[in-house]
């Protein structure tokens, strides 16, 4: 897969039903992975969307997710993800963009398998790197 740049929304509880509401706009595959699919099945997220995708027919990609209560902020609920399986292309681009910010999820192996982080760069972009491993 091509390394490739996207917008990723933060809901506050509602992920399932606007990424369907986007599906229903653009066309598409979605596909929606909840926490309790991750492991967090006594968590009160369980039900809760922890990743959404979007592919549609012209070649967009959203991504989006629910967050812990208490922790959206609208206005500031995205983020610009970078992902593929370029680990080489992907581990330059997160050291250039994080230089001079601040990471939040170290760049490492996660529960699902692939291998991601995340940071504010200095300008106060939010910025995810997952780097496909399967």
């Amino acid at each position: 897969m091509a390394s490739r740049l996207n917008p990723y929304i933060v809901f506050a509880g509602d992920a399932r039903q606007a990424m369907e509401f986007y599906k229903d706009a653009f066309g598409g595959t979605l596909a929606l992975n909840t926490y309790a699919s991750f492991g967090q099945q006594d968590t009160p997220l369980a039900d809760k969307i922890m990743h959404g995708m979007l592919e549609t027919p012209s070649g967009f990609t959203l991504m989006g997710a629910d967050t812990p209560e208490g922790d959206h902020k609208p206005g500031n609920n995205y983020s610009v993800s970078l992902s593929g399986d370029d680990a080489a292309e992907l581990r330059g681009y997160w050291e250039k963009l994080s230089d001079g910010g601040t990471v939040t999820v170290p760049l490492e192996k996660q529960m699902w398998g692939d291998v991601f982080g995340m940071f504010t760069d200095r300008f106060g972009i939010t910025w995810m790197v997952n780097i496909s491993e399967q």
